[in-house]
């Protein structure tokens, strides 16, 4: 990266958290405040699958997977073992780290689609064992709950407090812990990426070949991708928990995974704003199209494939290459008239 880009994610960084400081105080509805969280917890997991996909050219399916393990892990130290919400946080997205980096193991050895299926049958295979699971674990008065919670999933196990601080304005205060968590998993890529690390995965994903030769460990740096995206998708997954007080088994279907990379596709597959920008674009659609019905769908559907086609290195590619365009004008404009003179 250059430093006239570092400036301006720099300066579009201040922006956003001048903005995401000034919607409290704009924003009267409960509802629109939550939608807002909502799309700041897609971004976040959009974020890391773009690390993974985008940056280091794994096409992994398993970004719902990794923050569902990070949900269910902190519900379940809150269920089980009665452990505060914040003290749940750190250790479930460990746990989700080390789940990702097993997937690793078995499948980075693998290439391209062969991990896609192998990412998608793991996302898969755990939802069919959670609405599966019938057996009883602990009795909890005269109700018997599972492991994994079962179909039913988790709910009330723990909360940030904020109901009991701020009351009536508890969602303020979850607002700005989930805006304090993008802000952090936002910070932590764009270190990743301006370093070593950043150059590596790049490099492992452009040209293989290159990169083994000049004494890159593939293997090594593909596994240490999964496990840092993981451990930040964890731990949102366990924020997401806490926010919402349940996580079930419904996380964990098709159009859940379908949605976060269609995000990544709008707003630019290997650009460091482009989930953001997805997100908005595509929650601004859904919303928009909530009275549509059946229809929403379809919609949502044309938005994706107007953007494949039209679009297809998203809109932050293709801003990016109108900037260059102008630049590359500029330049051009400038030795014209020198000539001249």
């Amino acid at each position: 990266m250059s430093k006239t880009s570092g400036r301006t994610d720099l300066l579009i960084a201040l922006t956003l958290i001048a903005v995401a400081v000034a919607v409290p105080f704009q924003i009267d509805s409960r509802y629109v405040l939550g939608q807002i969280v909502l799309a700041l917890f897609y971004a976040c997991i959009a974020s890391q699958w773009n690390l993974v996909f985008g940056f280091a050219g794994i096409f992994s399916l398993a970004p719902i997977a990794i923050f569902a393990v990070g949900g269910y892990a902190t519900a379940m130290l809150c269920f089980f073992l009665d452990w505060s919400v914040w003290a749940a946080l750190l250790p479930a997205a460990l746990v989700a780290a080390v789940f990702s980096v097993l997937i690793g193991l078995a499948c980075l050895r693998l290439t391209g689609v062969y991990v896609a299926l192998l990412t998608l049958a793991v996302t898969q295979v755990m939802y069919l064992l959670i609405v599966t699971d019938t057996e009883c674990f602990v009795q909890v008065g005269s109700v018997c709950r599972q492991l994994t919670g079962g179909p039913g999933g988790f709910s009330r196990f723990g909360d940030f407090g904020m109901r009991q601080v701020l009351r009536g304005d508890w969602m303020l205060g979850n607002y700005a812990i989930v805006c304090t968590l993008f802000i952090v998993i936002m910070a932590v890529t764009w270190v990743i990426l301006k370093g070593p690390m950043g150059h590596a995965f790049r490099a492992i994903r452009d040209n293989p070949g290159y990169a083994v030769a000049r004494g890159i460990n593939r293997f090594r740096v593909q596994l240490l991708v999964f496990g840092l995206s993981a451990f930040l998708t964890g731990l949102a997954g366990g924020v997401y928990a806490a926010h919402f007080q349940v996580i079930g088994p419904t996380i964990l279907q098709l159009p859940q995974l379908m949605f976060i990379i269609a995000i990544v596709v709008i707003g630019g597959v290997g650009t460091f704003w482009g989930p953001l920008v997805g997100t908005l674009v595509l929650m601004g659609a859904d919303e928009l199209m909530r009275e549509m019905g059946e229809f929403r769908t379809l919609g949502l559907g044309l938005i994706i494939a107007a953007s494949i086609v039209l679009l297809p290195n998203g809109l932050v590619g293709r801003f990016r290459d109108l900037m260059q365009y102008a630049g590359r004008d500029r330049i051009a404009g400038l030795k014209t008239s020198k000539d001249i003179e």
